[in-house]
């Protein structure tokens, strides 16, 4: 079993998983989670392998962090996914069943459609070089924000801040690993939703600049857009995310 980070929550069933974006960490979902207190089982908030403050390690793909996520269950165990980004296609994967674990209901958000040979050009950089080191917290946690999509969004001393740099000899790195990007692309999200058996729903920002509402209708025509939101909209508008589970995942 990889050892991730993560918190869990209060007990029973159902078990609600909450998975992070590409380049943050857990903690980017504690709002929510403040927000669920009434969730009658528990909840579950990873760090995904090489982000925050899980390892780093050899290998990365969706399919890896959909069987560290299926450690954190039990077999049989009555399971909710809620994932954003990169966490929604793990999410669509988990839901596959080649896990061992069967996902009841499953909501992503802000997951694209698909990668540009540009975008995946920039990636490929992104992944082949190394960590960049600061001099001070205050220019580590500039770059964490515009990295992780939070700024504006999180203040300097938050938890997901707080989580996202590693401090050694009085330097500063961010916590993700730049390997971990090699999750992105292909397969593409059409080939996630054929994989995926759960009952899902997929939604996005109205002002996304990732993620188009259109594109995203093809899959599923009743995608749920988060009015005045871009792309992380768990952290922008935490509210409407909170609705949205009541709606769709309790009961």
């Amino acid at each position: 079993m990889f050892p991730l980070y993560y918190k869990d929550y209060g007990s029973g069933s159902p078990a609600l998983l909450l998975l992070h974006g590409l380049g943050v960490n857990g903690a980017a979902w504690d709002a929510v989670v403040k927000g669920l207190a009434d969730w009658p089982g528990r909840i579950i908030v990873p760090d995904f392998r090489g982000h925050g403050r899980s390892p780093h390690t050899r290998h990365y793909s969706l399919a890896h962090h959909a069987a560290d996520i299926a450690e954190l269950v039990e077999p049989g165990e009555n399971i909710h996914v809620v994932g954003h980004s990169m966490g929604g296609a793990v999410g669509l994967i988990l839901g596959s069943g080649m896990f061992g674990v069967t996902v009841a209901k499953l909501t992503t958000f802000g997951t694209k459609t698909n990668f540009t040979d540009d975008e995946l050009a920039r990636i490929a950089k992104v992944v082949n070089a190394p960590a960049r080191w600061f001099d001070t917290r205050d220019a580590a946690v500039e770059r964490f924000l515009l990295v992780a999509g939070l700024t504006g969004l999180a203040a300097a001393d938050s938890p997901v801040v707080n989580a996202g740099l590693v401090e050694e000899g009085g330097r500063w790195r961010l916590a993700a690993d730049n390997a971990a990007s090699r999750v992105a692309g292909p397969p593409d999200l059409v080939d996630l939703v054929k994989l995926c058996r759960a009952p899902f729903r997929l939604g996005c920002g109205s002002n996304d600049p990732a993620v188009t509402i259109d594109a995203l209708r093809v899959y599923d025509p009743e995608v749920v857009v988060f009015d005045g939101c871009a792309h992380s909209a768990h952290v922008e508008a935490p509210d409407q995310v909170i609705a949205l589970i009541r709606e769709r995942h309790f009961g």
